[in-house]
């Protein structure tokens, strides 16, 4: 009686991402968590042996990360971590203001399923602040804000807001290493908005987002988080002391 083969793992189960892009997700995800912070300097080298992949999918998926503005490439240096510019943290701010006070505006009267999600994702982000994932309290906190400009209804404001996402976060986990009690009045702040939402006062819940929004604008400003004028920074290699 022969012995049957041996299982072989199914396609589903062998199957993972291309090379190039292991390595777009591996820099992307650090650089928006601040473990690669701005000013700091990767080499082709060290990545391909992190994520365990040959230097030519090093080389693609780092050209995708600089076209979305998170590195610069230097030839025969490496790819340098962009630090968040002023103008970069003006814009964002200028550009939530604008697309939130419309959204919260919207909202009112608000439907009990908004609530619903609202205090959903509230909750989530105080589980997260609770075991000290600011990450994940990040995501948190930009999908209550997110969730309410879905709520509007209209396609093609909430597509221009996803584009804010990656800068939202990682200004979200800068301010919060920088400022930690910023995390429990993020919570406060954000229980304020869904309360004015829950009264029906449109004015009210536009001004605590104002507010709460344009506290980004000085918080996240400071060389201890990493802000420049220019977006250039010295070369620092990982490892280095700041």
């Amino acid at each position: 009686m022969t012995s049957p083969a041996p299982a072989t793992p199914s396609r589903k189960e062998s199957r993972q991402p291309p090379a190039a892009e292991r390595v777009y997700a591996h820099v992307k995800q650090a650089v928006l968590e601040r473990r690669y912070e701005g000013g700091l300097l990767l080499t082709e080298g060290e990545l391909a042996e992190a994520v365990g992949v040959s230097r030519t999918p090093v080389r693609e998926g780092l050209l995708r990360l600089e076209v979305e503005g998170l590195i610069r490439l230097y030839p025969k240096k490496g790819a340098l971590v962009l630090p968040v510019s002023a103008q970069e943290i003006e814009d964002v701010v200028e550009t939530r203001l604008l697309v939130e006070q419309h959204a919260v505006r919207r909202a009112v009267p608000v439907s009990q399923p908004l609530v619903d999600r609202l205090e959903a994702t509230l909750a989530e982000q105080i589980a997260h602040a609770e075991a000290g994932d600011l990450a994940a309290v990040s995501a948190a906190d930009r999908c209550f804000h997110a969730t309410i400009v879905e709520a509007t209804g209209n396609q093609i404001l909430t597509r221009l807001y996803d584009q804010l996402r990656d800068r939202q976060l990682r200004m979200g986990v800068a301010v919060m290493h920088a400022h930690p009690d910023r995390v429990a009045k993020n919570i406060t702040e954000h229980a304020d908005i869904l309360r004015t939402l829950r009264e029906g006062d449109s004015e009210a819940a536009v001004l605590a987002v104002h507010q709460h929004v344009s506290r980004v604008r000085h918080l996240v400003r400071g060389e201890d988080i990493g802000v420049t004028g220019s977006g250039d920074a010295d070369l620092r290699r990982p490892g280095d002391p700041r």
